[in-house]
């Protein structure tokens, strides 16, 4: 394990594709329900937190959504991702930043997190996370965090998570944000390996 997260990630993406890193989809179809029951505005004010190389973003501008920002430590995953786009990665926002380090300019009205947040391991990290995801998110705005479950990895990519269930994770967001529904899932890695997940959608409310 590295000592600089940064270093770490980026390390990550220089070495290994897609297809050989466990959080692979060519289809973030979950992903894609849980913002589809928000009825957004094709205006709407998207993030894709931790969003690295994911497809997320190919499909929400294929869906028409015309301000999307991608978060991620790793510039190596961005450009990816960026690559892959090619002329319509002009259409998005690009932001390296940690996400506890991270200071939006303009409230969102969506914030999407599959597989970053269970990367938070410690309390100040996990409240650093929180107070900057109310503060980003408008009255009212939505919200999807996607978690290795209690029967998922306690591991991966050489890095300790953070394991939630139902009841664990609405704990955690109890303060600015109320549960909407959640669902678990066994996410089929592209090595053939299964990881269970735990998805769940909340509204910014005071």
């Amino acid at each position: 394990m590295e000592s600089h997260p940064q270093a770490h990630w980026s390390r990550i993406f220089s070495e290994k594709q897609p297809e050989e890193m466990s959080w692979t989809q060519p289809i973030p179809s979950t992903s894609l329900q849980f913002i589809r029951e928000f009825n957004l505005d094709p205006s709407a004010r998207i993030i894709d937190v931790g969003g690295g190389d994911s497809r997320l973003v190919d499909f929400l501008l294929d869906a028409g959504f015309e301000h999307l920002t991608v978060l991620d430590i790793s510039p190596e995953a961005l450009e990816r991702a960026k690559t892959r786009l090619g002329d319509q990665a002009r259409r998005v926002e690009w932001v390296v930043s940690d996400i506890t380090a991270f200071t939006p300019a303009n409230p969102f009205d969506f914030w999407h997190d599959r597989a970053a947040f269970h990367f938070l391991t410690s309390d100040s990290q996990i409240g650093s996370y929180l107070t900057i995801a109310r503060q980003a998110l408008r009255a009212n705005g939505g919200m999807m965090v996607g978690t290795f479950s209690e029967n998922g990895p306690e591991r991966c990519s050489g890095l300790p998570v953070h394991r939630y269930s139902e009841a664990s994770l609405t704990a955690q967001l109890k303060n600015g944000f109320q549960k909407l529904r959640c669902v678990t899932e066994d996410h089929r890695t592209p090595f053939r390996t299964t990881q269970n997940f735990l998805f769940c959608s909340f509204r910014r409310v005071d």
